[in-house]
């Protein structure tokens, strides 16, 4: 070969070895395909009889390195290899993962490759007609399930009957179970959308009787049979807010007048509080701990975590101000009481059902109930009155749950307080929950009791099955699905009587008992 002109300073001479390594491989691979031309390599092929160990030897060429020639020829220089002619196949066949380009498998034609299958097998085979494949088309599944019915690849075997009669009663399985689903969603949409079309004229006719008949003649008619079982159906949301206003009442003869001064009071107290910079400067400005409390703070904390999955009372919502001031009033009409958690629940509901001096004279009053005081103000002894009316109720309507929560040490106060604080609102979904406070509006403190009576038997089996952190748990998060229409059967099932006592004449002389055992345990006057 020619002698290379010498390399420029820097840079390492390349032997020639390298370049023959890749020509050794091109003629080894394709020797047929070599160019004859001015690209010819330098060194010369060697002759067709001379062995290739030889041939290897003269160009200076080790055996392993020629496997890994081949290797990075093969790899790296691929796109050279693709512009050659395609090499004709020696033998004959398939290859599923062959060395040979996609496009050098001559495609054979279909009756051909079923023609030699036949000749091999002695087996004939008769695909099914056309109009029996796509049988239900209407049901078919919008999947990747028909093409068990497809033919193979041209490159692959032909299916055998017997595997194409599997595909067939395969997919016929699957198209019937498709349709069976199908059916089935179809019904339940079809239920869901009567029982929809059925509630909304229910609601629709009720919302006249309400309007027309009830609300102009409330005092007279509020107690009669009529009312009180439309009533327990659910009142239509046009007039819920009324019907809850004047169930409250307002005993504390508030105006929307003493409202807006409550509320500029509270205006001027977050502004103090935003002024102040440390709680030191508060302590000497005589704040006391219910203004602490009422701090806008911990108003602002509770206010992000209503009824988060509505994005309504989180700050940028159209209602976040509006719960704000409603509580921030009424933490200056009760310091006394303050602001506690569970309250924003409260007026949320009611915010969204009134408008907003009507939902502060609402929440004024409805905190104002002795169930809601003894719980807003933690006071202890009457809570405990309240929990054991609740068992005694809870041991008569069910004894078998009421004995495993004993076993375990499980007491009301580990799930009744979150439901009572809240009446319901974080606990059920808020449809359901308005339905629970229209019926509580009408009984009073009894049903929140009985509601929760009513939860207790709806997870009876599951509670049952459950240890002291399960319970404990499982009453804490309900389940999403719960629905009104068996929840309100389970509280109808209820029977708030024991020994022909109501719960308010259970609760009065749990109240007497207190009152005599507290004058038995009290000091001897002294002489």
């Amino acid at each position: 070969p020619a002698a290379l002109p010498p390399a420029p300073l820097g840079f390492t001479d390349v032997n020639l070895n390298s370049r023959n390594t890749y020509e050794v491989s091109r003629r080894r691979s394709a020797p047929e395909h070599l160019p004859h031309g001015g690209t010819a390599p330098a060194e010369p092929a060697p002759p067709p009889q001379e062995p290739a160990e030889r041939a290897r030897h003269r160009l200076g060429i080790a055996g392993a390195g020629s496997s890994f020639a081949e290797f990075f020829t093969r790899n790296f220089f691929t796109k050279r290899t693709k512009e050659l002619k395609p090499a004709v196949q020696s033998a004959p066949g398939w290859k599923l993962f062959g060395k040979v380009p996609p496009r050098e498998n001559l495609p054979k034609d279909s009756k051909i490759i079923q023609q030699e299958y036949e000749a091999r097998t002695g087996r004939m085979y008769k695909p099914p007609p056309p109009s029996a494949r796509r049988k239900n088309i209407e049901f078919e599944p919008l999947s990747t399930t028909a093409l068990i019915l497809e033919d193979r690849p041209a490159n692959l075997p032909a299916k055998s009957v017997e595997e194409a009669l599997r595909h067939r009663q395969e997919y016929d399985e699957m198209v019937a179970e498709a349709k069976k689903r199908e059916i089935k969603e179809a019904h339940k949409r079809k239920k869901i959308m009567r029982e929809r079309f059925k509630q909304e004229e229910n609601i629709a006719s009720a919302m006249v009787i309400w309007v027309n008949e009830i609300l102009p003649n409330w005092e007279g008619m509020r107690a009669t049979r009529r009312v009180r079982e439309l009533w327990w159906q659910g009142l239509p949301p046009s007039v819920r807010g009324k019907v809850w206003s004047l169930a409250v009442g307002n005993e504390l003869n508030i105006t929307p007048e003493l409202y807006e001064i409550f509320l500029s009071r509270a205006k001027e107290r977050w502004k103090s509080f935003s002024e102040t910079s440390s709680e030191n400067d508060i302590e000497d400005a005589g704040a006391s701990v219910a203004d602490r409390e009422a701090s806008l703070e911990l108003i602002k904390l509770d206010i992000s975590r209503t009824f988060p999955s509505l994005y309504i009372f989180q700050k940028g919502g159209p209602y976040h101000d509006l719960l704000h001031s409603v509580l921030g009033a009424y933490t200056c009409y009760r310091p006394d009481v303050g602001y506690v958690q569970g309250m924003s629940f409260i007026a949320a509901v009611l915010i969204l059902n009134l408008e907003e001096a009507d939902a502060f004279i609402a929440f004024a009053n409805l905190l104002n109930k002795p169930c809601q005081l003894a719980f807003f103000r933690v006071d202890h002894s009457m809570m405990l009155k309240y929990f054991a009316a609740f068992e005694v109720f809870f041991e008569e309507n069910l004894p078998r749950l009421f004995l495993h929560f004993k076993s375990y040490s499980l007491t009301p106060d580990i799930y009744l307080i979150d439901w009572i604080f809240t009446l319901y609102s974080k606990s059920l979904p808020l449809d359901l929950a308005c339905r629970v406070w229209d019926v509580f509006c009408r009984d009073g403190e009894e049903f929140l009791f009985r509601t929760g009576l009513g939860i207790l038997r709806l997870y009876e089996d599951i509670l049952l099955q459950m240890d002291f952190i399960h319970i404990a748990q499982f009453l804490t998060k309900l389940p999403e699905d719960i629905t009104s229409e068996k929840l309100f059967s389970c509280i109808a099932a209820i029977q708030m009587q024991n020994s022909n006592k109501k719960w308010a004449q259970v609760f009065a002389s749990l109240m007497k008992d207190n009152k005599e055992g507290d004058k038995n345990h009290s000091p001897a006057p002294k002489s």
